[in-house]
């Protein structure tokens, strides 16, 4: 019973949060795209306390892999679209991360908070990262045809470097500083390399594996 009200739980968090995302299009098209991306790595959290097993976590991402590209191709829910005929599958992307870390990350001798590291690297790291970048473009330069920003890097490092602090805390590491410190650098590293969206997978695929290393 306490998977089913998982996801149903996790399908009233997630709509929610696109529902409250359209009063964000006062602001732009990007900042209700960013407020979608953001909020939605919360999703995590509910993933870890109602799914023990692997299939019963990955149920959600996996249903949003594909109504994420039924959005993008027909544009269902724009306020998580950018509509500019760019071909970014970022959504998508970004459902499919969810999915990979869900299979790979629950289960018996397995840890979610290796997934959780990914996952909110890329919501908040990368997500506030465009959001400040933008607003605030100092350093501005190109990579691979993508525009980034030295005040995006610093955002995305600064952001990031916090998420993983607390979340060695919480493993009770004693060691956060460095560890945090490199895993910061490595994901700032991976998102301004990465184009066309794909960062979505990059990100929080790279930034899994070195914290599930550490």
């Amino acid at each position: 019973m306490q998977n089913w009200i998982g996801i149903a739980a996790s399908l009233v968090y997630i709509f929610t949060v696109i529902f409250l995302a359209r009063f964000m299009t006062r602001f732009g098209k990007e900042a209700s795209r960013k407020t979608v991306h953001i909020l939605v790595c919360n999703w995590w959290f509910l993933a870890m306390y109602f799914f023990a097993q692997p299939l019963w976590a990955a149920i959600v991402p996996a249903m949003f892999v594909a109504i994420n590209y039924l959005s993008y191709r027909y544009q269902i829910f724009q306020v998580m679209e950018r509509g500019e005929g760019k071909g970014d599958l970022g959504t998508v992307y970004y459902a499919i991360s969810l999915l990979i870390l869900s299979l790979l990350t629950f289960g018996a001798g397995k840890n979610p908070l290796v997934g959780a590291a990914g996952i909110l690297i890329m919501g908040y790291g990368d997500g506030l990262a465009a959001v400040i970048g933008k607003a605030f473009p100092w350093g501005s330069y190109h990579v691979f045809g993508s525009s980034k920003s030295l005040t995006g890097n610093l955002t995305m490092f600064v952001v990031s470097f916090a998420v993983l602090a607390l979340l060695i805390t919480w493993q009770g590491s004693a060691s956060v500083f460095p560890a945090a410190l490199g895993l910061a650098l490595l994901a700032t590293l991976v998102e301004t390399m990465t184009p066309l969206g794909l960062d979505n997978l990059t990100v929080p695929l790279v930034s899994a594996l070195a914290y599930g290393m550490g």
